[in-house]
């Protein structure tokens, strides 16, 4: 597994989910998620909203599926480029609500590599009829830094 970025990535979202390295939000917000098919710049999930994910219309929170959205398009560039990226640019369509209980599919495809940054598009669609609930772009830019390359300010 050391040297296998899809399995590396693989296990940084199922930790995540699990609460073993993420943030209590985020843990709650990926709890169940299920990762159903893994490649290199490739991955699809299923999951099935929870209640406590709900607003007061018993819909999903816009802001948990945010962070699903997320999380599960930096593993799709994690498994493409090696190592975790930090979010540049961020944008989402929603096209449709899901009701709690009901299970949707959550599929991120690295779509563009450009230097440093890479692009990943994520869809979320109703797992029983692939209705398109919302429409993830989102742009990385890597984070790793070396000693040599780093140029300081001289103020």
């Amino acid at each position: 597994m050391e040297n296998n970025p899809v399995l590396k990535s693989n296990k940084w979202l199922k930790d995540l989910s699990e609460g073993v390295i993420s943030h209590e939000l985020e843990a709650l917000t990926l709890e169940g998620l299920q990762i159903v098919k893994a490649y290199e710049g490739f991955i699809r999930c299923n999951f099935i909203v929870p209640v406590r994910l709900s607003d007061n219309h018993g819909n999903w929170q816009v802001g948990a599926m945010t962070t699903l959205i997320d999380d599960v398009g930096a593993a799709a560039i994690y498994s493409f480029a090696g190592h975790i990226k930090a979010s540049v640019d961020f944008s989402i369509s929603f096209c449709s609500s899901v009701k709690v209980l009901e299970e949707v599919e959550i599929e991120a495809k690295v779509v563009g590599e450009r230097g440093r940054l890479a692009s990943v598009k994520v869809e979320v669609r109703r797992k029983d009829n692939g209705e398109v609930i919302a429409l993830g772009k989102q742009w990385m830019a890597s984070n790793n830094i070396h000693a040599n390359t780093r140029k300081f300010s001289k103020l």
